[in-house]
């Protein structure tokens, strides 16, 4: 899966990855391979990502949303802190 991490100022992050936690609005959530396709807020938190299984990144976001669809994520985030 391709992952991209964006705020207004600049691209956080880009790459493949195995697996994503996000924040989401009613609770965290894990986007994996092949998941349906899915758009939704995210509250302030952290975002996991997993690009392989000894290789974890955390960034805290200060909310914003989400999109998932045929392996691509895109989180749009109002900052990172």
């Amino acid at each position: 899966m391709n992952l991209e991490i964006l705020t207004p100022d600049k691209k956080v992050f880009e790459g493949e990855v195995t697996a994503v936690t996000v924040p989401g609005t009613l609770g965290s959530f894990q986007i994996l391979k092949d998941h349906a396709p899915i758009i939704s807020t995210l509250e302030d938190g952290e975002v996991i990502i997993k690009a392989n299984k000894d290789d974890e990144q955390r960034f805290f976001i200060k909310g914003g949303t989400v999109e998932a669809i045929h392996n691509k994520i895109v989180v749009l985030a109002e900052g990172i802190a």
